[in-house]
């Protein structure tokens, strides 16, 4: 290769505005052919992890983890889920084939949670199960059918607490919708695992 990269500091680590990030040297052309696409890469992924960071931060001293989406920009989901990795942050899946996830339109299709998890059974995969559940009583009946995880959709953060607390440990509960840095705090203080 024309072009030398070393880098200056170690991926993950905080940095301040102006530091100095790496070296890079190399035939003029190789460089200016390179350079808006290695800032693009570095910008978007920088900012993954610092915004993933402030989310750590606010969490810090409950129990729980901030997720990543598995919906990103075609092509970049391996590049942003590492980006979440070094801001702290967890993964949440890769793709379709690490869990199943049942939403509200496939309970609703299926005609319920108890069939949509039969359905979801019936291909014998092995795969964890994720139910989302709208409700408290949604949650009951994920509990009842041994799901490994619940995630509790756009629920107010007393619903989250009920949910945790019917819930004693027997399935991880997972937060989504409405969650921001300004009610990220209160949502993990109700004790759920996401």
């Amino acid at each position: 290769s024309d072009v030398d990269f070393a880098a200056q500091v170690a991926d993950g680590s905080r940095v301040t505005r102006g530091g100095l990030l790496a070296l890079v040297s190399g035939r003029t052309s190789s460089l200016l052919t390179a350079e808006r696409t290695a800032l693009n890469f570095l910008g978007r992924m920088s900012g993954i992890a610092t915004l993933t960071r402030q989310f750590v931060d606010a969490v810090a001293g409950t129990r729980a983890v901030i997720l990543d989406t598995r919906k990103t920009a075609p092509g970049l989901r391996l590049v942003d889920k590492l980006a979440v990795k070094l801001g702290g942050g967890g993964n949440h899946r890769i793709g379709l084939y690490d869990m199943i996830l049942i939403k509200d339109n496939h309970i609703d299709y299926a005609g319920g949670i108890e069939e949509a998890v039969r359905r979801a059974r019936a291909y014998d995969s092995g795969l964890p199960i994720e139910v989302e559940a709208r409700s408290v009583a949604d949650v009951k009946v994920a509990l009842g059918l041994g799901v490994e995880r619940i995630l509790l959709d756009n629920m107010s953060v007393e619903m989250m607490a009920e949910a945790v607390k019917l819930t004693h440990g027997r399935a991880k509960l997972e937060a989504s919708g409405n969650v921001t840095l300004e009610t990220v705090r209160r949502i993990a203080e109700t004790g759920v695992d996401f």
